[in-house]
């Protein structure tokens, strides 16, 4: 399923008592980074929490999004305590505001969604943080950026006490050797090189291979087909 977090985040502050409250909250929601992909991540635990599976697969966005993510429940948390504090002093000023402007919603509501929603990114995050039930596979390509955004990401996930073990190397040229196309033995030999520095960093991870195919992967049987890679070792031609 494809999440629409925009919806998810109007859902949740939608039963507010009017539109004015309706407003600041979602001004609010939207200024927390981070915030997108949360929202994304608690439809899914609806989910999770209503139905039996046996895995579920989050497919997510790149580096810096799934980074921002992570630090999420960090970030909340000290924006809610910094909101309660501003609430502790300026509260009966907010109230006494908000009559004057005929805004009849009570402040308080807004502090007690924002901290339900924390509860459900700590549960979250506490999920991502169990080995048991959670394991990160860093997908990439064999060339230097990917490479970098790679180790940053699995020093990011170390970090964060979440599991992660195999990686995923997609896209490789296995030219035969009486191939007589230029830019495949050049681009060949360049992935080369940068995999051999893949194995040298993650000696201790179980690296996959992926070869780059000639066709889309969409529909069930090529899926099948694909699938089988990630399990039998491809063996390039001779």
């Amino acid at each position: 399923m494809e999440i629409d977090p925009t919806s998810s985040i109007q859902e949740m502050i939608e039963n507010t008592d009017n539109s004015a409250m309706n407003s600041i909250m979602q001004d609010l929601a939207f200024a927390i980074p981070g915030v997108d992909e949360a929202m994304g991540f608690a439809e899914v635990m609806k989910l999770v929490k209503s139905m039996e599976y046996e895995v579920i697969i989050f497919d997510t966005a790149p580096t810096g999004h799934t980074l921002r993510f992570l630090s999420f429940p960090t970030v909340l948390e000290k924006a809610l305590a910094k909101v309660s504090q501003l609430s502790g002093r300026f509260g009966p000023m907010m109230q006494q505001m908000s009559g004057l402007m005929g805004v009849s919603g009570n402040h308080e509501d807004m502090f007690a969604k924002l901290e339900s929603m924390r509860a459900v990114i700590n549960e979250v995050n506490q999920q991502f943080q169990d080995p048991d039930k959670t394991t990160f596979v860093c997908v990439c390509i064999s060339e230097f950026l990917s490479l970098y955004e790679t180790e940053r990401l699995v020093q990011e996930l170390t970090n964060g006490n979440i599991d992660t073990h195999n990686i995923v190397v997609n896209q490789l040229l296995f030219p035969p050797k009486d191939s007589n196309c230029d830019q495949c033995q050049v681009r060949h030999k360049m992935q080369q090189k940068y995999l051999e520095q893949i194995f040298d960093l993650y000696e201790d991870f179980h690296v996959t291979l992926l070869p780059l195919l000639t066709t889309e992967v969409r529909g069930v049987e090529r899926l099948k087909t694909f699938s089988r890679l990630l399990l039998e070792p491809f063996q390039p031609p001779k």
